[in-house]
């Protein structure tokens, strides 16, 4: 079978890998793809946004499944115009994405359902959002409602803080249109992790736990991203709490998007804040997780095209299985200089080919090209050096061998990813 898969990033590449070992596909394409998936797929010049260019190549070329990675296209409706010409697609409709192309959409829908998240405001007045915040007891956090590319939520502890994010968000509109509704919400004390799940409409498939790392510099500092590296299993989601998040958060929420109308079929990701009393959500996201994709598909031990083509048909997950490997996985992302904010583009990387020389060791690229006969750095996070072993600590040593392999000018990387893992596990 042939399937083509949406979007240009590191979960894309990771996906197109993961897809491309399954025994039931023969060609695999990505549009548009980057410099390195054109190692495992053909890349396609076609915009993942570019939802009408997307379906007329699908229709063209008679693919059995399309796969879409980002959440733009998917809040833009492309899984509900794939579906109207008879195409199978692997994404929920728009109407479920609003999920995550409105944040304030989530926290209705939430507070609706009985899911336990932080209690929030919304506010399309700056000075009405400042009052709320001078009022409120603690820190809070401020977040664009719509699609930001995962910059645009502000973790802010003081009050000083918060003010300047309300500016940043609806004065100096820094998100664009996103900005013209934000969510203020409680600060939650805790651990954060990912949990992300396939979902047919009734039934929850769990990938295994992971945790992601936001903040761009060491200890949780600086201003968040769309992820700085990330590990699994996270050791605070245990067997316990991971039946807590499906009987409290996943559940619910398919069975109160369902007295909705709204059938909810694809991937669904809570990120969640998780405390003695149990887990929280901060935000749900309606695809995988970058980078949590990276080390999740590489502990996943199950092909996963089976699951999707199951979904992307209507039918039913209840009796697949998911597994994946006892040994832990961690993906390190190497950033351009400068990012979150701006970059330059077009710097030479050196040494990819030998960090894949580390055992267990595989670069997912996110934002390189290739160009005259080697690769440049095309986008703020670069590289997802991604390694699996035996325990934790051998993961990591192996992620961080093969980072020191790779140079381009610029490069910037977090040298912390899993400690708090290893702290927990100790």
């Amino acid at each position: 079978m042939r399937v083509l898969v949406v979007g240009s990033g590191g979960r894309e590449h990771a996906l197109c890998w993961k897809i491309a070992a399954s025994p039931l596909v023969g060609e695999v394409f990505c549009a548009p793809g980057n410099g390195g998936i054109a190692r495992d797929a053909v890349c396609i010049d076609i915009g993942a946004d570019d939802v009408a260019g997307l379906l007329r190549f699908a229709k063209d070329n008679a693919f059995d499944l399309t796969v879409v990675g980002p959440e733009a296209p998917l809040a833009g409706g492309i899984a509900d115009a794939f579906a109207a010409e008879g195409l199978a697609v692997f994404g929920p409709v728009k109407a479920a994405a609003m999920l995550e192309g409105s944040k304030a959409f989530a926290k209705d829908v939430m507070q609706e359902c009985g899911i336990p998240t932080a209690a929030y405001r919304t506010f399309t007045d700056a000075q009405a959002a400042r009052s709320y915040i001078r009022e409120a007891p603690g820190g809070v956090v401020v977040k664009a409602d719509g699609l930001a590319a995962g910059k645009g939520v502000l973790v802010c502890p003081t009050k000083e803080e918060a003010y300047a994010a309300v500016d940043e968000v609806m004065v100096k509109k820094s998100f664009g249109a996103a900005g013209d509704l934000v969510v203020v919400e409680e600060l939650l004390a805790g651990e954060e992790a990912s949990f992300i799940a396939v979902c047919d409409g009734e039934n929850v498939l769990p990938f295994a736990s992971s945790q992601d790392h936001k903040r761009v510099f060491e200890g949780d500092q600086g201003p968040n991203t769309g992820g700085m590296g990330a590990y699994s299993p996270a050791p605070i989601v245990d067997a316990a709490m991971a039946g807590m998040v499906i009987d409290r958060v996943l559940n619910p929420l398919v069975w109160g998007l369902k007295k909705r109308g709204i059938t909810y079929r694809g991937v669904i990701y809570a990120g969640l804040m998780i405390a003695e009393g149990g887990p929280s959500v901060l935000e749900f996201n309606v695809r995988m997780g970058d980078p949590e994709t990276q080390p999740l598909l590489m502990r996943c031990e199950s092909d996963i095209v089976p699951v999707m083509l199951e979904v992307a048909g209507g039918g039913s997950i209840k009796d697949a299985r998911l597994d994946s490997s006892t040994g832990p996985s961690v993906c390190v992302v190497l950033a351009s200089g400068g990012y979150p904010g701006s970059i330059v583009k077009g710097r030479p990387i050196t040494g990819i080919d030998a960090a894949e020389t580390v055992e267990g060791v595989k670069v997912f690229h996110a934002g390189t090209r290739f160009q005259e006969g080697s690769f440049v750095t095309a986008g703020g996070r670069v590289l997802g050096v991604t390694a699996a072993a035996e325990n934790l600590k051998a993961a990591i040593g192996r992620a961080y061998e093969a980072v020191s392999k790779i140079s381009f000018a610029g490069m910037h990387y977090r040298t912390d990813i899993g400690h708090k893992a290893l702290t927990r596990l100790s």
